[in-house]
């Protein structure tokens, strides 16, 4: 890899690894700060997390943009995103259990169960995927989740912790449509996914390949 080409590569992995100090600052202004979060805290910590759901937009945009979309991008721009689900859901979950809304975070309970299981079952099926030469990216449905996850996820933080003075407030109704769909996109990733590794899969269960 050349010097340009390496230093654009170094920015696109920067822009991905940011998103987690970013999402961590979130969830310590969150836990720590007192409650009611103060406009300001508010602020600090939506904005943290706008910054952080951003960069997934712009890694890819630039890494496709310097021409470095790179195997090692494939698999790691992934990870991160696990990162700030497992960072942001949990702490959805105790914002709104704080509030007394339990309804919201039986949503969001469920929504985080099925987000980890899905990650873990997607990861299980690529590593199948690997072992018949199968390419790990990720498909449309993969996207599509991420596409709607991340501002649905600072869309109800919103809801859930925006001062009730300003002028802005989303509707509870809102929030519980944007928490079912993304457990119907969540649920689409996870069929998609499952016909797409699925003949690898077989191949597996019924023992055409044996352990070494």
């Amino acid at each position: 890899m050349s010097g340009p080409r390496k230093w654009k590569f170094g920015f696109v992995v920067a822009l991905t690894v940011v998103r987690m100090p970013l999402i961590l600052l979130f969830v310590l202004v969150c836990v720590l700060a007192d409650k009611p979060l103060s406009p300001g805290q508010f602020s600090v910590a939506f904005a943290a997390m706008i910054l952080s759901a951003a960069t997934d937009m712009l890694d890819g945009w630039f890494a496709r943009k310097f021409d470095v979309v790179t195997r090692f991008g494939a698999y790691f721009d992934p990870l991160i995103d696990k990162v700030f689900y497992v960072a942001t859901l949990p702490t959805l979950v105790y914002l709104a259990a704080l509030a007394g809304l339990v309804l919201h975070a039986g949503m969001l309970v469920a929504l985080t169960i099925l987000f980890l299981l899905r990650d873990q079952w997607v990861s299980f099926l690529r590593s199948i995927g690997a072992i018949h030469g199968e390419k790990g990216g990720a498909n449309w449905s993969g996207k599509l989740r991420t596409m709607v996850a991340f501002p649905v996820i600072c869309g109800i933080y919103y809801h859930l912790q925006a001062p009730t003075d300003w002028w802005l407030q989303v509707p509870d109704w809102l929030a519980y449509v944007a928490e079912a769909v993304m457990i119907l996109v969540s649920l689409i990733s996870l069929w998609v996914y499952t016909g797409r590794y699925w003949p690898s899969l077989r191949k597996e269960i019924s023992g055409a390949r044996k352990p070494e």
